[in-house]
């Protein structure tokens, strides 16, 4: 009974340490295949995302005021209000989720609406040059400004997210841990396309200057 009970005892102090070693050893392993880094290039990119779709939300909450004070003076410009409104309307309906990362055809759509609501907001802004009071308005101009300014935040954040996307592409890639990628259905993340590249480089001109 007593070798029994010894045996027992020992089991029970040495249980936990083979636990342990055993969890350390797959933090080890899993360290070395890359998984532990490709989590975090993972994070990274969703972090990266977020902030590309708070900037155009804050471009997006800009729009109501800004058609509201144009209205003011240029009401006949029903045709540009209405595309406004349209291309608002088709990217507020688009998702927004994580999952959009990893799915190129949600992907294009969201970033077509988008190039869409910038084109509606260049032509509105190019209102203001068919009517000098609307120009000279300090609340246009106030809204102007902002909207400039998160025009240059858009192209921060979608400069950043790219710079991210490609990074974590390159490690799904490489050997090895490609291997890795593949094992835990990792899988390289659609980016912003060529023509979306020019967007950002050339973004709406808001700067109406005298």
């Amino acid at each position: 009974m007593k070798h029994i009970a010894k045996r027992n005892t020992i089991q029970s102090v040495l249980k936990p340490m083979l636990i342990s070693a055993v969890l350390a050893t797959s933090t080890v392993g899993m360290t070395g295949c890359g998984y532990n880094g490709l989590q975090a290039q993972d994070e990274q990119v969703t972090a990266a995302w977020s902030e590309v779709v708070n900037q155009y939300q804050r471009r997006d909450d800009l729009v109501p005021n800004l058609v509201k004070v144009v209205k003011q003076y240029a009401d006949q410009e029903q045709e540009v209000f209405t595309q406004v409104a349209e291309a608002r309307s088709r990217a507020g309906s688009m998702q927004v989720t994580p999952e959009v990362l990893n799915d190129p055809a949600a992907m294009e759509r969201y970033q077509e609406a988008q190039a869409q609501m910038g084109s509606a907001l260049s032509r509105l802004m190019a209102v203001s040059e068919r009517y000098p009071e609307l120009k000279s308005d300090a609340l246009f101009q106030d809204l102007q400004a902002q909207l400039e300014g998160t025009e240059n935040r858009i192209t921060v954040a979608r400069n950043r997210y790219i710079q991210e996307v490609q990074s974590y592409n390159t490690t799904v890639r490489q050997f090895p841990t490609n291997i890795t990628a593949k094992v835990f259905g990792m899988d390289t993340k659609p980016n912003f396309t060529v023509a979306n590249e020019a967007e950002i480089s050339t973004a709406p001109d808001v700067d109406f200057g005298e």
